[in-house]
């Protein structure tokens, strides 16, 4: 539904969906609540994808970013702080990868201190037999949009990051 707010043509389509009759209290807050719904279908279409391989989004991303780390591996501090949504428990999501055998994790010989973690074999057969899965699941949501409204959107969603910092 779109209705004519201060000279200017607005979409309600959240509010119907989250079911809110009264107008969010700014347009910062209707912008948030939208990226935040969004990002959750996202997130719900890559869950479904990993759930037959008993997966979670946040140990696919840390076995992601594993499979691009130099062969020495990353300190699993770094592995953190790469990950796509922050996860404030990076060692418990490692103990699980790396019982089912698909991280190991060691002493950097650089620095006794640092704990390394890499991708195992199966962690990175794993990964790459995701890779398309993902990429369909992804090209299912955005599909519909043009290419030049796809990179408007990376702009945006870019630009409204960098205020942050």
């Amino acid at each position: 539904m779109h209705l004519l707010e201060r000279g200017r043509l607005v979409s309600r389509t959240l509010q119907k969906e989250i079911k809110q009759e009264k107008p969010f209290e700014s347009l910062e807050q209707e912008v948030v609540l939208n990226v935040m719904r969004t990002a959750s279908a996202f997130r719900k279409g890559i869950a479904e994808i990993l759930k037959p391989f008993d997966l979670t989004v946040p140990q696919y991303n840390i076995l992601r970013i594993l499979r691009g780390a130099p062969e020495d591996g990353l300190p699993c501090s770094e592995v953190g702080d790469r990950l796509v949504t922050r996860d404030p428990d990076v060692t418990r999501l490692l103990d699980r990868l790396e019982k089912r055998g698909l991280v190991t994790r060691g002493r950097s010989l650089s620095d006794r201190r640092v704990v390394n973690a890499r991708i195992a074999k199966e962690g990175h057969e794993l990964v790459d037999q995701l890779d398309d899965p993902v990429t369909n699941v992804h090209a299912a949501q955005l599909g519909h949009m043009k290419r030049k409204n796809l990179r408007a959107l990376v702009e945006l969603l870019e630009k409204a990051r960098r205020g942050m910092d």
